[in-house]
């Protein structure tokens, strides 16, 4: 009789992480369309560069005031020098910091 409320136990545990892992994946999911959708793609002039780990093509989008270079084949971001830090300041940075440094005169 023991046995059988461990099984029960260990199917509800199963059960609540299951319930869990499909939450998370859901607001995942939700993240990355809210992220897709600031980013937009820009048409450059001219041929397009193409991708250094690959032979692909290169895509211009612009991200947050960013411009990044997406592979249409590999799927791989690049940026310039500096770049990727910029964008993690920005990001990070707290409504209330945004705010002062507009009141400051400062700008990224």
């Amino acid at each position: 009789m023991a046995d059988e409320k461990d099984r029960f136990s260990d199917t509800m545990k199963l059960v609540e992480r299951a319930k869990e892992d499909i939450y998370f994946a859901e607001h995942d999911r939700e993240l990355l369309a809210k992220l897709r959708e600031q980013l937009k793609k820009v048409d450059k002039e001219g041929t397009p560069p193409r991708c250094p780990k690959c032979p692909g093509v290169l895509d211009a989008y612009m991200f947050h005031g960013f411009n990044l270079d997406r592979c249409r084949d590999c799927g791989g971001i690049w940026m310039e020098k500096g770049e990727l830090d910029a964008v993690i300041r920005k990001i990070s940075r707290s409504p209330l910091r945004t705010w002062l440094d507009k009141l400051a005169g400062k700008q990224d």
